[in-house]
């Protein structure tokens, strides 16, 4: 008997369209949460091995912006390649390299003296999904010694693990990592506006009028700020579990925001970003590759990026 096909992580945005917020509401899809974290279908566990690639691919004509390559190479997001580029940082024939330029399969690339090896031929990246625990930081280097989530990733070859957004040193849940800086900059920047949800514990219930000023926005010093939705999701004794969504990142924002309404967050989880949800099975502190056709599947669910991100 066939073994049956688990769930993907992988949600489509519209699953959501014409729901509205509202107090001690049942999730949408009914299923059954735990510690506060929505009920999510399953991803299939990867080793960190390098999927196969098809053995033969078309090479691109056109000649290729030269940090977009060295994005989808996996080397640092595109700004980052930018500010290396203006550095001296990366040459092109022998020669520095300039912002906006372009080259094609000929061209011999270095970055930092070494020699880069760009594919022109189009691959899918790899995207990991990791269950940050507190604790933790979001960064390579920390002056303090911290404890940081790129310890707990799989070994890349050629590149590096690009994290999509962060979490704080004391929040938990969904951090997505991918090989590719392209898709990490279509899924990070503010013009798409991909929602994040979370799982928030406070200490009490939130009244009526606290859930309104949160859905029509509070000045925060940064700017205004507010949630797309907020569900009740239940709770024992004085602790009470709310899901809340917004389509930002700012620092510490779910916090500042219930802080602004004399609201404590006792703890905080991820468990969505975007169409991704956090399988139930992604324990504190494991990881998780999505295959190539759920890596597919998601690109193709992001918004198109314009005609000057595709240059």
């Amino acid at each position: 008997m066939p073994t049956p096909r688990k769930r993907s992580p992988f949600r489509p945005p519209a699953a959501r369209d014409g729901e509205a917020p509202s107090r001690g509401r049942r999730p949408p899809d009914g299923r059954k949460e735990a510690d506060g974290n929505r009920a999510a279908p399953e991803a299939r566990p990867r080793s960190g091995g390098r999927r196969s690639q098809p053995s033969s691919q078309l090479v691109q004509g056109e000649p290729q912006k030269l940090h977009k390559m060295l994005a989808q190479a996996g080397l640092g997001s595109r700004r980052e390649l930018e500010d290396w580029i203006v550095a001296g940082r990366v040459s092109v024939n022998g020669k520095p390299a300039h912002v906006g330029q372009r080259i094609g399969p000929e061209d011999r690339i270095r970055v930092n003296g070494r020699l880069v090896n760009l594919r022109f031929a189009p691959r899918t990246p790899r995207v990991l999904l990791y269950h940050k625990v507190e604790g933790e930081i979001v960064s390579r280097d920390d002056p303090e010694g911290r404890p940081t989530v790129f310890d707990r990733l799989p070994r890349i070859g050629g590149g590096r693990w690009v994290n999509i957004g962060r979490l704080d040193f004391n929040t938990e849940g969904l951090l997505m990592f991918t090989s590719s800086g392209e898709l990490a900059n279509r899924l990070m920047h503010p013009r798409y506006e991909l929602e994040r949800e979370y799982a928030v514990r406070v200490i009490g219930e939130l009244s009526e009028a606290q859930e309104q000023t949160l859905l029509e926005g509070i000045e925060l010093e940064d700017g205004t700020a507010h949630f797309n939705s907020i569900y009740s999701r239940g709770g024992e004794g004085t602790n009470r579990w709310y899901h809340v969504a917004l389509n930002e990142g700012r620092n510490r924002e779910v916090r500042r925001l219930f802080e602004a309404i004399g609201v404590q967050v006792s703890r905080l989880i991820r468990v969505r970003f975007g169409p991704v949800s956090m399988p139930p099975r992604l324990k504190r502190g494991m990881i998780v590759e999505l295959p190539e056709e759920e890596v597919r599947a998601l690109m193709k669910a992001l918004p198109a990026a314009k005609a000057s991100e595709r240059l």
